[in-house]
């Protein structure tokens, strides 16, 4: 077969040209290209590690500004503290002023009303009196048909009610 003869022929000539490619490329890629990307991948690096330097110091400066808010949160949770301490109290002292003012008003109607209850037994007591020695005679005058005096049955519902 000649395509075999002749490949023999020509092999040495075909490596020699790919080499001689092969070796162009690249010596055009490192001296032309590869100082490009080299200089693309060092600006790429530089720029991730400013960004991430960045990314830091605004950490940074998140985590003190949490800390202040934290502070501050503090600060006003005592504060707030303190004016309901200081509220209760004053609510307290006004609290027992009017109970103490209520208690005596309480007081004065008591005693007010234990007077009126006394001055009202006094005079039920002495319309009892009255009544029973009107029922009395009008008992007697029913049941005898004679009238009795005012006098015998006061004394006659005085000894009853005195004695039980």
């Amino acid at each position: 077969m000649p395509q075999i003869n002749q490949l023999l022929l020509v092999y040495q000539s075909q490596w020699f040209w790919l080499l001689l490619v092969i070796g162009v490329i690249y010596f055009v890629i490192a001296g032309g290209m590869a100082p490009k990307i080299e200089a693309t991948i060092d600006a790429r690096d530089r720029k991730i590690a400013d960004d991430l330097a960045a990314a830091q110091a605004a950490r940074d400066a998140a985590d003190a500004s949490e800390e202040t808010l934290r502070l501050a949160a503090v600060s006003a949770r005592a504060d707030a503290q303190s004016v309901i301490a200081t509220a209760k109290a004053s609510a307290a002292k006004g609290a027992e002023k009017r109970l103490a003012t209520a208690d005596a008003d309480i007081a004065a109607k008591l005693i007010l009303a234990e007077t009126k209850l006394a001055s009202a037994r006094s005079t039920a007591l002495a319309n009892i009196e009255t009544v029973a020695v009107e029922a009395a005679q009008a008992i007697v005058t029913k049941i005898t048909g004679t009238t009795i005096a005012a006098a015998p049955a006061a004394a006659a519902v005085k000894a009853v009610l005195a004695h039980g």
